[in-house]
């Protein structure tokens, strides 16, 4: 939901950044790669130091990245297969380094091993929901649906909870409880998203097998009928043939006979 309303908006406020970045001679290539170390610093500097605030800050400043490199892209008439590979991959490094930073926190100083296996699972669902569209896609399936949380809403709930639980070292009673509360709703949703891509990839699996199915047999059905008209041909050709030879041995007798 966040990528179809968010991003639009996002891309018209960072276009001014992205072409002045280009101006400078900056690739998108560069952006992204930068984009991503900033995040995996971030994440894994300050969330295990349960430092939440200040990690938010900086892993917000750098995951803008991931819009201004496209921007640049499509600005400089230089997107690529490759470019997309790039971002796609270091989305799913940024994305793990977020929600490896929360386990580590929970599994140290901050002691609650439930919550460490939830941010775990949050890690492994999201990467899996990525790869379900994927996978569905590579071969051939449009996977048409987005489903409940994407990664953005993912990023979202989790930094927006984040930084508001860091607040708690500024003094704030009681707001570090968001933090578990957006690991538990990031879990559910990405459950509940994995399962409506398998459902969908099942679905539209079923539906062009059965159209591939029903292609062979009319395909199977034009085979046959060629094959038919190719003996009817051939029996017309024999007949002529027979015909022919009936015909030269009239001919051969006539010719006997005013021999004789």
């Amino acid at each position: 939901m966040l990528n179809k309303y968010a991003r639009a908006f996002f891309t018209r406020v960072l276009t001014p950044f992205a072409a002045f970045l280009l101006r400078r001679g900056v690739s998108p290539d560069a952006v992204t790669l930068i984009g991503t170390a900033g995040v995996v610093a971030g994440a894994l500097y300050f969330f295990p130091r349960g430092e939440f605030f200040w990690g938010t800050i900086v892993i917000t400043l750098f995951v803008f990245s991931d819009l201004v490199d496209g921007n640049m892209a499509r600005q400089a008439g230089i997107s690529s297969r490759w470019g997309a590979f790039l971002d796609s991959t270091l989305d799913r490094v940024a994305d793990g380094a977020i929600f490896g930073g929360f386990a580590l926190w929970y599994a140290g100083k901050g002691d609650d091993n439930v919550l460490c296996a939830v941010a775990i699972f949050c890690l492994a669902s999201g990467q899996v929901v990525s790869y379900t569209k994927a996978r569905g896609e590579s071969i051939g399936l449009p996977v048409a649906v987005n489903g409940l949380i994407e990664r953005a809403e993912r990023l979202v709930i989790s930094l927006v909870a984040a930084g508001l639980a860091g607040l708690h070292a500024f003094g704030v009673p009681g707001i570090d409880v968001l933090l578990p509360i957006a690991l538990w709703i990031v879990a559910a949703g990405s459950l509940v998203t994995l399962g409506q891509r398998v459902v969908t990839v099942r679905r539209e699996s079923a539906e062009a097998d059965a159209a591939a199915a029903e292609g062979n047999a009319a395909q199977g059905d034009q085979d046959a009928a060629q094959d038919d008209q190719d003996a009817a041909q051939g029996d017309r050709t024999a007949a002529r043939s027979n015909g022919n030879t009936a015909q030269g041995s009239e001919s051969a007798a006539r010719g006997s006979e005013a021999a004789s």
